[in-house]
């Protein structure tokens, strides 16, 4: 699962991005990866481990919550179902 946020575009200040998407790991495990900061330059990345699938896909859409209440808007989501 990938979605990619960012802020409205005002003359001020350019708009800020955050990117979030799952990432299965070689331990059985699950990576949430968020990375955000300014469009156009180098973002932060944050990196959570997870055991289940489950538990992270619930951390990434909770994450997805704060930002949308934050201002952020989904400009670009990706999905699929749990791998076998």
């Amino acid at each position: 699962m990938r979605i990619y946020m960012q802020t409205p575009v005002t003359e001020d200040h350019p708009p800020r991005f955050y990117h979030l998407f799952l990432q299965e790991d070689l331990l059985e495990g699950w990576t949430l990866v968020k990375e955000w900061g300014f469009q156009g330059s180098p973002g932060r990345v944050l990196r959570e481990h997870f055991n289940t699938y489950e538990e992270a896909q619930q951390a990434l859409l909770a994450t997805r919550d704060a930002q949308l209440k934050k201002g952020y808007r989904a400009m670009f989501t990706q999905g699929r179902e749990r791998p076998r």
